[in-house]
């Protein structure tokens, strides 16, 4: 179970990270905040089958087949999915990157930019740049990036799985509580695409930290009989995490140049992982101590990330760095 647990985790990770980059590439500044909500409103679609899966096939064993089926899918269409012309010109392998972006504008009935038309030929061109775990500290914009994006990764894995464990420590039918906190996920993806490109990435942000964890503490405090309102308050905060972790995966691409982006992404979203781990062990043993006290914890760890948010530069409007340079400027 733990080898194939394994990787299945390294499937859907990639899948999803490296598919959301892909997207982020490949779309133009005005189409990117649009795009990337809805690759992730996919994911909630996925939550809601979940439920009625595991309803209809309760024993693990089944369902862990019936979940992970759907994998091999990919198999049948990935090599129609080009390369990132963005990434191969970090790479300097302009002519591989023309053909893409060739086809790409005969595909939509436009002609290549004249920019781009210009590109030197791969002998030509500059020296190959090899991303490096250095690069994403080296630096000091892109440190406090880098460390401020881990902790923001980290924070949403908690509170995003910590109150689906606890909601179903709390009581209810565990089908429905998750069905219907999965719902919250769509008002959620609405809210962002009408918000974020009129006030900008970081307040609503921050501001979606900052609601999951003081729902986490308002929860803290409605009685055991009141649980309608228990359930109500608990999935106001998963639509507040579900913003702030679909927030962390747009502004993680935007903040890091195009040849350390998917390691930058990548490595912030390691965090996410270690919260997975670290969420049931805060959930099933705090509960021991006071079935509340990981409530606590999780408001007092989305109040903080929501402060940190704040120190990010904006992105909105702006293009997507290409060098280093461009990217520690981003503050100015």
């Amino acid at each position: 179970m733990l080898v194939f647990r394994f990787v299945q985790g390294l499937v859907s990770k990639a899948g999803w990270l490296i598919g959301y980059i892909l997207i982020t590439e490949f779309v133009g500044l005005g189409y990117r905040r649009t795009v990337g909500i809805f690759y992730q409103v996919a994911f909630t679609f996925g939550l809601l089958i979940l439920a009625g899966v595991a309803y209809a096939l309760p024993h693990w064993r089944w369902l862990q087949f019936a979940v992970t089926l759907p994998n091999f899918c990919f198999l049948l269409y990935f090599w129609c999915i080009p390369e990132s012309p963005r990434w191969l010109i970090s790479q300097n392998k302009n002519a591989k990157a023309m053909k893409i972006i060739k086809h790409i504008a005969k595909k939509n009935g436009k002609s290549v930019p004249a920019s781009l038309q210009s590109l030197r030929a791969d002998e030509d061109a500059g020296e190959k740049l090899n991303p490096s775990f250095l690069d994403l500290v080296r630096t000091p914009q892109i440190r406090k990036h880098t460390l401020i994006l881990m902790y923001n990764w980290f924070t949403s894995s908690v509170l995003y799985q910590g109150l689906i464990m606890h909601m179903g420590l709390a009581g209810g039918n565990i089908y429905l509580d998750f069905f219907y906190s999965a719902l919250v996920e769509f008002p959620a993806a609405f809210i962002i695409i009408l918000t974020i490109d009129r006030v900008g990435r970081r307040y609503p942000w921050a501001a979606s930290n900052m609601v999951a964890g003081a729902a986490c503490l308002a929860s803290v405090f409605i009685p055991d009989d009141l649980q309608w309102l228990k359930v109500t308050v608990a999935c106001v905060g998963r639509m507040g995490i579900t913003m702030a972790y679909e927030m962390v995966c747009l502004v993680n691409a935007e903040l890091y140049p195009t040849y350390i982006r998917n390691l930058g992404v990548l490595v912030c979203s390691s965090m996410c992982d270690i919260g997975g781990i670290i969420t049931p062990f805060l959930v099933y043993r705090l509960t021991d101590i006071w079935l509340e006290f990981p409530l606590v914890v999780f408001a007092v760890v989305g109040l903080i990330a929501g402060g940190l948010v704040l120190l990010l530069p904006e992105t909105k409007g702006k293009a997507l760095p290409e060098t280093i340079e461009d990217a520690e400027n981003m503050q100015r």
